[in-house]
């Protein structure tokens, strides 16, 4: 996958604008997920995604094509979630009723597996419930631990994308782990 990217890159460099089309449709859902995890807001999730192409195409002559572009990406947009959560504190919550829903959620789009409707109901408020907790912590803990345990990216790609060293990104993980815990309570 990288080869292709890196040859709409380098199709993208000579004029063709077309080709960083292609790199949006192999990137846009997991970066939207990436979004959404740090947010908790879906349309604050397309805005940061789509921000976070436009910058990669305008400095996508910065880009290094023997690193993951993957990485370079999700560092764009790790860091404009960031910002957004530094300029905004939330005023909303995890469990409350997205507008226009009907009282539904995220968690309630995931097609059935064949579980009762109270074991549903039940990994679904617990779902709530991590994800509330999530995004309590820390904005330093909150974006590791979606990173690794979320979106279940490396630990060495973690740090490439957050530009922390792997020491410093176990430590947060193990950290972030402790206060989700300590948090959580009898979960």
């Amino acid at each position: 996958m990288d080869d292709l990217v890196n040859k709409r890159i380098n199709e993208v460099l000579k004029g063709n604008q077309d080709a960083f089309e292609e790199i949006v449709t192999l990137f846009q859902h997991r970066l939207y997920h990436v979004c959404y995890r740090m947010l908790s807001n879906a349309q604050e999730a397309e805005d940061i995604a789509q921000e976070a192409f436009v910058r990669a195409y305008i400095n996508i002559h910065t880009f290094d094509q023997k690193r993951k572009f993957s990485t370079w990406l999700f560092r764009i947009a790790t860091n404009l979630c960031i910002d957004r959560i530094r300029k905004k504190k939330p005023d909303y919550y995890l469990d409350a009723n997205v507008p226009g829903t009907e009282g539904l959620d995220m968690y309630s789009q995931i097609a059935a597996d064949g579980d009762l409707p109270e074991e549903e109901v039940e990994r679904m408020e617990t779902q709530k419930r991590i994800q509330y907790e999530i995004s309590k912590l820390p904005d330093k803990y909150r974006s590791v631990i979606i990173l690794r345990y979320i979106e279940e990216l490396p630990l060495q790609e973690i740090g490439d994308i957050l530009e922390l060293p792997l020491g410093t990104v176990k430590t947060r993980v193990h950290r972030g782990r402790a206060a989700l815990r300590k948090q959580m309570g009898n979960l």
